[in-house]
């Protein structure tokens, strides 16, 4: 069963008025091979979107994503995007500041990026393809643990110390049907990661 498309956090949205293109030119320019390899869309039987991506915003724990329910578009415009300002674990809480609220993944994305300050991109994509082959045969959440959870920002947390993630940057979210998420330097990066899995 897909769960997908539901804040499983508290969220304190602060509505806002777009950021500057410039600001986010860059997941937008990467966010499109995504979308067209089918790794971002919707689940169009349910009306739900899928997919999300994040870039840290200048030198704070500040960071750009996507914003919630924007799986479906093939372009977004910086209307699309919100800014995560805060997040805490034992109060599940995220604060987001833009025009939309902030993806249903933030809580993951704040999380990973606490790991470690060279983190500077995320990517978080669908594909049952490619979840079914790479399910434990590379850094894998434990199946029992749903994405935008505290406990799933904790289990990247033992990925990232305990496994291959923080070197190849690539894991499986077995308590999310389909997910599969990528880190990076920078989005290029993260992205290329993800979309190199296709070739393989």
């Amino acid at each position: 069963m897909i769960d997908e498309g539901y804040t499983k956090f508290n969220i304190v949205w602060t509505q806002s008025e777009p950021l500057p293109l410039v600001e986010i030119d860059e997941l937008i320019r990467w966010r499109r091979p995504l979308f067209d390899a089918r790794l971002i869309g919707e689940y169009q039987d349910l009306g739900i979107g899928f997919g999300n991506l994040s870039v840290r915003y200048g030198t704070s724990g500040d960071f750009l994503i996507s914003g919630t329910q924007t799986g479906h578009l093939p372009i977004l415009g910086n209307e699309h995007f919100s800014r995560v300002t805060n997040y805490d674990l034992e109060r599940n809480s995220v604060s987001c500041v833009g025009p939309v609220q902030a993806s249903s993944e933030s809580m993951t994305h704040a999380a990973i990026y606490s790991l470690n300050p060279l983190i500077r991109a995320v990517v978080h994509v669908h594909s049952a393809d490619l979840w079914l082959r790479l399910k434990d045969s590379v850094p894998t959440t434990a199946a029992d643990v749903a994405y935008g959870t505290p406990e799933m920002a904790l289990e990247f947390g033992r990925l990232y110390r305990d496994s291959s993630f923080a070197a190849d940057g690539v894991a499986v979210m077995a308590g999310h049907e389909e997910g599969l998420l990528a880190i990076g330097s920078d989005m290029r990066q993260a992205a290329n990661r993800m979309l190199a899995l296709i070739a393989d």
